[in-house]
């Protein structure tokens, strides 16, 4: 099976960007790749909360 990637556009306040430059920057990454990181570690995370909540 293939993974395959998606592109998207999205428009961040100034200051949000800023930090995500900040942040990148300092870890030696482009932003384009830790907002995708963000991403997935924020779906990730609200998925857990998913299977925590009671069903029903």
């Amino acid at each position: 099976m293939q993974i395959m990637s998606k592109r998207f556009t999205v428009t961040l306040p100034d200051s949000v960007f800023k930090d995500l430059e900040d942040i990148a920057n300092k870890e030696g990454r482009s932003t384009a790749n830790l907002a995708a990181y963000l991403i997935e570690s924020g779906i990730r995370e609200m998925k857990k909360i998913e299977l925590q909540k009671p069903s029903n």
